[in-house]
């Protein structure tokens, strides 16, 4: 993202996600939960694909923005995972900024845009930001 883009809220044009590339064939496995996700919301969508779930940052990364997990053909989000796991608003506000500070950290991963159910989304098929993501959500939890 581009100075002024940063600093006037613009919209980056990303290249297409190859079809036959590993990410692209990562998220048909989620296609279904993906697609009804990008129908109920209306914020931007930042899809990490992973092994075999998604990881989502919904909203304006890395200050303010949600996310959510597509896994086992269904989406959970942070509300889910701190009731089922008795998180305090504290522990809820350190998974939002290591989320966020992961982000960060992947600014230069290439991504890549896809129709998401007749939603542009973004792709950002990072290894690194997948690993971190995962380990900031376990780590709240154990």
């Amino acid at each position: 993202m581009g100075m002024l883009d940063k600093l006037f809220g613009g919209k980056k044009d990303y290249p297409p996600l190859p079809t036959g590339d590993e990410a692209h064939a990562r998220i048909d496995m989620v296609k279904g939960p993906l697609e009804d996700l990008a129908h109920r919301i209306s914020d931007n969508m930042e899809v990490v694909p992973s092994e075999q779930e998604a990881f989502v940052f919904l909203g304006k990364p890395p200050k303010r923005f949600g996310i959510a997990w597509i896994h086992d053909g269904k989406v959970s989000g942070l509300k889910e995972l701190a009731d089922e796991n008795k998180l305090s608003p504290i522990d809820v506000g350190k998974i939002i900024s290591n989320l966020g500070e992961a982000y960060e950290h992947a600014s230069d991963s290439p991504r890549f845009s896809l129709d998401v159910g007749g939603k542009q989304a973004v792709v950002i098929p990072s290894k690194g930001l997948e690993q971190d993501v995962r380990r900031i959500i376990s780590n709240a939890i154990h």
